[in-house]
């Protein structure tokens, strides 16, 4: 078989040969050539199951196994000669290996199809991701953990429609952050345990008719169990769909946490400042300190969900089973999948860097009456049914604002025009550390609370 054969591996059925636009149109090596490692991870199992099965000789799959070794080699040192006119990576080494070890490489191919071949290195390949991926999820949590503790006392405002709502503690606004991608982890990890079913021995979409162990190959390829129907295992795409779908979420989480950086960093509010590796000044501006790398993941959240409704779109009209559409799969998913690793990468890095200046949160909490549910809360307990405390606290407010005042720079007279209950220890209550103290209940902002929940963090980041 010749590599410049543009009538591929099919060349018995074919008058002449393909069309050379058609040939590139169809072609996938320039992208699919990631997948090589489990390409050839496969057809090791693949040739040593046929020759424990009798279907090959154990002279042809340790020659199979050898000339493989050397296919990795040549492809980890750059000099594998891909060729376009073999489509994709499984017949760019399926040719290159009967080039090297001669007939016995034609043999590697009994018993499977590239059907139930890419599905199986697609798996592979994704739970390697997802691995990873749990791996930075882990990595991230910690940092954010830590930045908690560290600012377990820090007061910060809280904001409902970005108005100032009450006080809460920096840190446990990161353990905020830090439960959104524990919910992340736990989505990869059910979305992998689902994966690891395998497609190989399932052939084009009916099985074959050759005396194989599927269960041999699945022990040596490490998944949990052989697919149980040949035209689902080669047609599914669920795998890649709920990888994305999870990385989709996870990526609007980074949105989100992106969004807010990009608030806290501006001088207008001037809560953090970003550490000056991850950000990036203007080229006419000379002040300027842009908060880059947090806009460019807030953007590539755009991304993936663009992957996730392509890879929807791809599937909702295929019948059974395999269609050459399916191909177009691979570029939304390792689109998706790079820029969510890049993106984990990058804010477990930068965040747990970050520093808080303490001076202008505690001024932004003090500003839009945020203990005004405090007084309230207060009046509530003095018996004021909570209705009429909420209208009492409406009209202090609407004083405050008249006189340009907060709640806690009131007098006690001042405050007592607007109910007689109130008394001198009410100012126990209007203090920003008050307010957060008060607030000692499970998932409650609390500094004791935010320490609480950092210990049972850090005992669960250490169980895995």
């Amino acid at each position: 078989m010749s590599k410049s054969d543009a009538k591929g591996m099919w060349s018995g059925r074919f008058s002449e040969a393909t069309d050379a636009f058609v040939a590139a149109f169809s072609a996938s090596e320039h992208y699919d050539r990631r997948l090589y490692r489990e390409d050839i991870q496969g057809s090791r199992a693949h040739a040593r199951m046929l020759a424990d099965c009798g279907v090959i000789t154990q002279a042809d799959a340790a020659a199979i196994m050898e000339g493989l070794d050397a296919i990795a080699a040549e492809i980890e040192a750059g000099d594998f000669p891909w060729d376009p006119a073999l489509e994709d990576v499984h017949m760019n080494i399926e040719a290159r290996l009967t080039e090297r070890i001669g007939e016995a490489g034609k043999r590697l191919h009994t018993g499977r199809s590239r059907n139930d071949q890419i599905a199986t290195d697609v798996r592979l390949w994704l739970r390697t991701v997802i691995d990873e991926t749990i791996g930075l999820l882990l990595r991230f949590q910690t940092g954010l953990v830590d930045l908690a503790e560290r600012e377990a006392d820090t007061v910060m405002p809280g904001f409902t429609h970005l108005q100032v709502a009450q006080p809460v503690s920096f840190g446990h606004h990161m353990l905020a952050w830090y439960e959104m991608l524990v919910r992340d982890q736990a989505r990869f990890a059910d979305a992998r345990q689902r994966l690891n079913q395998m497609p190989l021995g399932s052939a084009a979409l009916a099985g074959t008719t050759f005396p194989i162990d599927r269960h041999q190959t699945c022990a040596e390829l490490g998944f949990e169990a052989p697919t149980r129907n040949s035209l689902d295992a080669v047609s599914d795409r669920d795998f890649t769909i709920e990888f994305v779908s999870a990385a989709a979420l996870t990526m609007t989480h980074l949105s989100r946490m992106a969004e807010e950086l990009v608030i806290w960093a501006s001088p207008l509010t001037g809560f953090i400042e970003l550490p000056d590796r991850f950000c990036t000044g203007s080229s006419i501006m000379p002040q300027k300190k842009n908060p880059d790398v947090a806009e460019l993941v807030r953007g590539k959240s755009a991304r993936v969900h663009g992957a996730l409704q392509a890879l929807l779109t791809l599937m909702k009209g295929q019948p059974l089973a395999y269609n050459r559409d399916n191909q177009e799969d691979k570029e939304p998913l390792f689109d998706a999948a790079d820029a969510l690793r890049d993106s984990l990468r990058a804010f477990a890095d930068m965040v747990p860097a970050l520093r808080v200046n303490r001076g202008r949160t505690r001024a932004a909490a003090r500003e839009g009456f945020a203990t005004a549910t405090d007084l309230a809360d207060y009046l509530v307990r003095h018996g004021v049914a909570f209705r009429d405390a909420h209208e009492i606290v409406g009209k202090a407010v609407a004083y405050g604002v008249a006189e340009e005042r907060d709640l806690a720079d009131m007098s006690l007279a001042e405050l007592q025009q607007f109910s007689e209950v109130i008394g001198e220890d009410v100012f126990e209550v209007l203090t920003l550390d008050g307010s957060l103290a008060a607030r000692d209940h499970v998932g409650g902002t609390a500094p004791a609370q935010v320490r609480i929940q950092v210990e049972a963090a850090r005992q669960r980041l250490a169980s895995g």
